[in-house]
């Protein structure tokens, strides 16, 4: 008997250590640090890495999730599949930006195109109160997707608009994760939508947690936020559909976002973004058209540029980090980050020193307190390279900073779901906006700068003074955040 556990155990850990090794996929850190705690754990980590050491959605042979590229050319789109992707861009984009741009266009395909307009919002209050506004006055079609959505009084307004406007002949679809929204989908509130007219529909079910943990992972998330209406406009940013109190994490409240009402040609794109994840749910009814003639064709003649970026595991691999890369590379004066959760791999992290070591002024507004104690850890894992790099680091006081920026050199803008961190970068479905606007740059780094003055500095002196067993602790979940 002792023979035969003997070679079981020895089959367990040679059998996933041959799969961790054969994989093409995973990054060399990752590769190592699992074959560290199957070593180390052997049967509980076996375990862990069958339900989340590989970003699948779908075991089962012959389902596959398509991308949206992969979409967009099924329903024959235009703005996928033009060639050519950089040619319109040149006259207006300086060199300077075209790399990144043209890296931001190989994700999904989309073009970047003049002709948009935005509006940022001045807070959480003033976003919905434009967003209830202008469902109001929807005429044709409201489509929205949200990560988390509360049945607090923003979830509950957002409803009712959605359930007025059902009522008056507009064709509503509403999308929420299968986990991040759990519990509206249980709530008579979404069954009242549903009875309204509102099509319903859910991303990635966890309703059977068994088939879901045999067949893909339960960490696998829709993370986008996602605000669509008559097909000329579009909300992006950060904050979920809740109120800032964000009841199921009260404690860190208030949550600070940030939200861009835009109009212009990447209205459709985030269109053709939003309909490849209404398709491949459980939905009834039809995704919405995504075709260039509607509405969102019309451009405003002295429009920015900009492009809508769709990322998540069906696309390219180590595409956020790489655009990150791309931008911060292209850089030549300043750089302002603001993300909630700090989780660099080795590109972001090594593009953000390189950036401050050639004397671009780089600056990161982190929470001081974060929801998660274990992205804290990690996150003050990596003061100590970033600050000898020449980094500045900003910690938020007043709540929780949930707002994810980024600013270059006055003139180019990234904003959206994304956070810098593993989770976004490998696991979730993100939507961001790449802009190239000296005004609407500004009015973002003027938030930014807000969040700034209310702001401690972080300093090498107070790195080097944290107690030796804090060190261990935050390097020790540093060496882990492959896995997290």
């Amino acid at each position: 008997m002792t023979w035969l556990l003997l070679t079981l155990h020895v089959l367990l850990i040679a059998g996933f250590g041959l799969r961790i090794l054969l994989r093409r996929d995973m990054r060399p850190d990752v590769r190592l640090a699992w074959l560290m705690v199957i070593v180390l754990l052997p049967y509980v980590s076996c375990l862990l890495y069958y339900l989340f050491g590989e970003v699948a959605l779908g075991r089962v042979p012959g389902r596959r999730r398509l991308n949206v590229r992969e979409f967009c050319q099924t329903r024959g789109s235009a703005l996928a599949s033009a060639p050519g992707p950089m040619s319109q861009a040149r006259p207006a984009i300086p060199d300077q930006w075209l790399p990144a741009f043209r890296y931001a266009s190989s994700i999904n395909g989309f073009v970047p195109l003049p002709g948009h307009r935005a509006e940022l919002m001045r807070d959480g209050a003033h976003a919905r109160a434009q967003m209830l506004a202008d469902m109001d006055a929807a005429r044709h079609e409201i489509n929205v997707l949200y990560y988390i959505w509360l049945d607090d009084s923003t979830g509950t307004d957002v409803a009712h608009a959605l359930m007025r406007a059902a009522q008056r002949g507009v064709t509503c679809r509403a999308m929420v994760d299968g986990l991040g929204s759990r519990a509206l989908t249980r709530s008579p509130l979404w069954q009242q939508m549903r009875q309204a007219g509102v099509h319903l529909a859910i991303a990635l079910p966890i309703s059977n947690l068994l088939k879901v943990m045999l067949t893909s992972r339960i960490d696998l998330r829709n993370h986008r936020k996602i605000t669509l209406i008559d097909g000329r406009i579009n909300y992006c940013g950060s904050q979920n559909c809740a109120d800032e109190g964000f009841r199921i994490k009260a404690r860190y409240a208030p949550w600070v976002d940030i939200m861009l009402r835009l109009q212009g040609p990447v209205v459709m794109q985030m269109q053709q973004a939003f309909a490849s994840d209404w398709a491949q749910s459980d939905a009834c009814l039809a995704p919405p058209t995504t075709e260039a003639e509607t509405e969102a064709g019309a451009a405003a003649d002295d429009g920015f540029h900009a492009v809508a970026i769709a990322e998540g595991p069906t696309e390219r691999a180590r595409s956020t980090p790489q655009l990150v890369a791309s931008l911060l590379a292209c850089a030549q004066r300043e750089v302002v980050i603001s993300t909630p959760y700090f989780v660099p791999d080795s590109t972001v992290l090594d593009a953000l020193c390189a950036a401050a070591l050639r004397q671009v002024q780089v600056t990161l507004i982190l929470p001081a307190r974060n929801d998660s104690w274990i992205v804290g850890a990690v996150s003050r894992s990596h003061y100590w390279r970033l600050l000898s790099a020449g980094v500045h680091i900003h910690e938020f006081r007043p709540g929780l900073l949930h707002a994810k920026t980024l600013c270059l050199d006055g003139s180019v803008s990234l904003i959206g779901s994304t956070n810098l961190d593993l989770r976004s970068f490998d696991l979730n479905f993100e939507n961001n906006v790449l802009l190239h606007d000296e005004a609407i740059t500004e009015a973002i780094r003027h938030r930014q700068q807000s969040y700034l003055h209310e702001s401690d500095v972080v300093t090498l002196a107070q790195v080097h003074s944290a107690p030796w067993w804090k060190r261990i602790w935050d390097n020790l979940l540093g060496a882990l955040s492959p896995l997290l």
